[in-house]
Order: C-alpha cells, then structure tokens, then sequence
C-alpha cells in the first residue's frame, strides 16, 4: 500500500484534538438586574465594539463573533436593525513575565461600565506557575443594553491568563473559551466571581 494514502488517517486525530485544545481556567464576574425584574434571553439584539475599542474591530471580531455565538444560544434572536439590547464588546491583552505585568497593553483596550463598576476586582489567577515564561492576560468585558432606554441590564468580565506561546494566546481560541466562560449558566449570580475549567 502506498504508504502518501495513510497520511490523511494519521491526521485525522491531530485535526479532532484541535477541536478541544485546553486553554486552562477562566475567572468570570457578572451582574444582573434579575432582582429588579430583567428578564433575559428574549427579544433581539446586535453586537457591536465599545467605544473604547470601536477603532479596533478587526482585532476584535473573532470575539464580536464569539459573543454573538453566545447571545444566539441563550435564547436572543439576531435583529435586522440595532434590536431590543446591543451587547457592547471591549477587549484587552496584557502581557507580562512571570509576575510581573507590562504596563503595555497588546489589542482593543476598555473597561466596563457604570452598573457594575467593580467588575473584575478579586480576580486572582496563580502566576506563578508561569514561572518567568512570558505570559499573556486576555479579559473579554461584554455590557447590553436595552436600547428603549440605555439601561445597562447586564455585564460581564472573563479574564484569563496563560503562557504567551499558549493556546490561551490565540484569538481565535481564546475568543471562543472566553466567551463561552463568560455567558455560562447566563445571566449567572450577581456580583459573584466564579472559575469555569
């Protein structure tokens, strides 16, 4: 047998394993207005850059992507126009040596909004396992608003942090793991920061 015909069926479990490469945990915080009565994953919605990153939205759209994956599955439906809620998307990458953080920031920079202003305050990932490998922070902050009144009825922020020749580092990748990480068990607890594996 020619051994050129083989080639496809020993690929073929390298080409499945990339489908579930371990990209290492995700620390998640989100707030709610489930309390005052939101309710979520009905009606449509758009995705859009936040205005901090809305000039960096080639970089972003693996995650405007990712996020709009993540809003389809909860239950939203794609509107035609802006919607009933628009999920405002912002990005940013850190890198750092072992444990210490560069003051530069790599990509679409940007925080979250008013409602949830300690969004990521606690977040607490053991560096040291990096060691003095360098490394790199991606955290994905994604807020909706309802658009009858620019209520900011959710947000959230995923950060996770990973060696920078890693899969973590990879946007397309790490779009994928944070979002999924971030609209887990949506809209979550209030005010709760929780590590999805």
């Amino acid at each position: 047998m020619n051994p050129f015909r083989k080639a496809p069926l020993l690929l073929l479990p390298l080409a499945l394993s990339a489908c579930m490469i371990p990209t290492g945990p995700v620390e998640v915080t989100r707030f709610n207005r489930v309390a005052e009565g939101v309710v979520y994953g009905k009606g449509s919605f758009s995705v859009t850059p936040g205005d901090a990153a809305a000039g960096d939205s080639l970089k972003l759209s693996p995650y405007l992507a990712a996020v709009e994956r993540e809003m389809l599955r909860v239950g939203y439906t794609q509107a035609l126009d802006q919607g009933d809620v628009v999920a405002e998307v912002t990005l940013s990458r850190i890198e750092f040596r072992g444990n210490s953080r560069s003051p530069v920031s790599v990509g679409a920079g940007g925080s979250t909004g008013s409602y949830g202003s300690g969004v990521g305050v606690g977040v607490g990932v053991n560096l040291n396992a990096l060691g003095d490998q360098r490394g790199i922070e991606t955290a994905l902050n994604v807020r909706i608003l309802r658009t009858t009144d620019n209520l900011v009825i959710w947000e959230g922020r995923a950060v996770q942090r990973g060696a920078l020749n890693s899969p973590a580092a990879q946007p397309g990748i790490a779009s994928s793991k944070l979002a999924e990480a971030l609209f887990k068990d949506f809209p979550g607890t209030n005010g709760e920061t929780v590590t999805v594996p």
